[in-house]
């Protein structure tokens, strides 16, 4: 069995910007950008002309976004601003680490998240009771290009873990996002229907099950 895990709001819960354009517009001023009296709108613009569940990084929208309306972010301003402004407290939910090794035992595990600000992966992991080294391969949206639900996202994941994509376990928390596993053919887990406790439970009373 091969298996894929959604991060936010599966394997941990993170306090990111409730409300991201301020909370990156209030970093680009602290580096002396000249934030656009309407950077709201601005924000919530697309300004990057990427296909339909293409991925892309936020500190590439936060310039283009500024350049709408004139405005350079000197040197990579933008990316700094982004990556302060995501710096989030993280909390590893219950059953997180159990269901990941009782995952790793059944075959190989990915970490495939919706995840489009630098270094927020990685302050993740150091923040939580899960490290990079639980996962066989870490695929974020913004490394490879595509947003779950797309099944590219999916097959990057299945990809790197060396399977087929219709073999893939996808365990998440959005219905509407991480069941997009099912256009590969894969299966989808809700924790909100399963709960990580009761998966990891279930996969080891499978695994020692003759």
């Amino acid at each position: 069995m091969s298996v894929s895990f959604a991060l936010f709001g599966t394997l941990v819960d993170a306090e990111l910007p409730a409300d991201p354009a301020a909370a990156v517009g209030s970093e680009l001023r602290e580096r002396g950008v000249a934030v656009p009296d309407d950077w709201a709108a601005a924000y919530r613009e697309r300004h990057v002309d990427a296909p339909a569940g293409a991925a892309v990084p936020e500190p590439a929208h936060v310039s283009r976004a500024l350049a709408s309306r004139g405005v350079d972010a000197p040197g990579n301003a933008a990316r700094r601003a982004v990556v302060s402004a995501y710096d989030p407290a993280v909390e590893t939910r219950d059953g997180a680490v159990d269901a990941v090794a009782a995952a790793r035992r059944r075959g190989p595990v990915a970490l495939l998240t919706n995840c489009a600000v630098p270094e927020l992966t990685g302050r993740v992991f150091a923040r939580s009771a899960l490290s990079r080294d639980d996962f066989d391969a870490v695929v974020t949206s913004a490394a490879c290009g595509w947003r779950k639900p797309h099944r590219r996202a999916f097959e990057t994941a299945a990809g790197r873990l060396g399977v087929d994509a219709a073999s893939l376990t996808h365990v998440g928390s959005d219905p509407d996002t991480d069941g997009g596993v099912r256009r590969v053919d894969g299966e989808f887990v809700d924790v909100a229907e399963t709960p990580l406790p009761e998966l990891a439970a279930a996969w080891s009373e499978e695994r020692r099950t003759p």
